[in-house]
């Protein structure tokens, strides 16, 4: 499987804490986040597919529970890890000033839970870049945090803010995915004995659906597949020259592994890890470079939103809180 090679103001916040500061402490925020993620991953436990079967909530992305906009990239890591550590029955999740501002409040000795806000700014501009010789400021990137917290550690609020969802029928997730497969309009071909993306002829190959021994693993891995099948020049444009081993290959493996959690959530799947050996070439990646999961978990992002807008669903917006 994988690309065909031929050639988180009241109270405690988890994991960051207090306001960011320039230069080391906003590389702190990555170091923090990343080293999480690596010691799930060590443990065997991988974050973006974690043990749902123990979760009360329903599968599906997280979202505000104000404005209705999922969350996405990083964030859906640490709020899925969340409402699987709390036990919550809710995908939903608000900040403590709009808990008040909806009529409820967050219990005392509650612990909201740290998300990121990724965005750049451009520095008041100095000297004419004339007079300066310099070009034009750069723009700068930042992570601003947020504390938020699940309606279920809230009392008071509207019961349309606290209601859980429900699961769909196995059938509506079929239908779900067959409808996103066939929206694409990807060369997309059923055969044979492997599922792989082929960058260079632009299409995705899957076994038929009676070789998978469940019929949901078809579309887990139809999925995955299609998103490789965004990467392409045409469409989002990603990095998918690495071969097999290289880091540019596990970096893009990781991307495609998150994109297709994030669809199966976002149609009601259970997302399932599509490719555990890869683990080991993951945590190299991770290791040498504290970024690399906030990249990947945004390029997935990017692709799952790609996918769904194709398939007429709402997108998540990157800032929620």
């Amino acid at each position: 499987m994988g690309l065909d090679r031929k050639r988180r103001k009241g109270g405690r916040g988890r994991m960051a804490r207090g306001a960011p500061r320039a230069g080391a402490a906003r590389v702190s925020l990555y170091d923090e986040v990343t080293a999480t993620i690596v010691g799930q991953l060590e443990a065997g436990i991988v974050p973006w597919v974690q043990p749902w079967g123990s979760a009360a909530a329903c599968t599906g992305l997280p979202r505000n529970a104000i404005s209705g906009r999922p969350y996405s990239g990083i964030n859906v890591l640490l709020l899925w890890g969340a409402v699987i550590e709390g036990g919550y029955p809710s995908q939903n999740w608000l900040t403590f000033r709009q808990a008040l501002a909806a009529g409820g409040c967050v219990r005392k000795g509650e612990r909201g839970q740290t998300v990121f806000y990724a965005d750049r700014f451009v520095p008041r501009a100095g000297p004419e870049p004339e007079e300066s010789g310099d070009d034009a400021p750069r723009a700068i990137p930042f992570l601003k945090r947020f504390v938020v917290f699940n309606a279920a550690q809230c009392d008071g609020l509207p019961a349309s803010l606290t209601v859980a969802a429900q699961p769909l029928p196995m059938r509506a997730q079929h239908r779900a995915a067959e409808a996103l497969i066939a929206a694409t309009e990807a060369d997309f071909r059923i055969g044979g004995a492997r599922a792989f993306y082929a960058p260079a002829a632009d299409f995705v190959q899957v076994p038929p659906q009676p070789a998978f021994p469940n019929q949901i693993d078809y579309y887990r891995t139809a999925l995955h597949e299609l998103g490789h099948w965004t990467g392409h020049r045409s469409r989002l444009g990603r990095d998918q020259s690495g071969g097999f081993g290289s880091a540019a290959y596990a970096r893009e493996e990781l991307c495609a592994e998150m994109a297709s959690a994030f669809l199966c959530a976002a149609l009601g799947i259970v997302p399932t890890v599509r490719h555990a050996d890869y683990i080991g070439s993951w945590l190299q990646v991770l290791r040498a470079d504290n970024r690399a999961v906030f990249k990947a978990a945004s390029h997935a992002s990017k692709a799952a939103d790609y996918l769904l807008a194709l398939a007429g669903a709402a997108a998540p917006l990157e800032a929620a809180a």
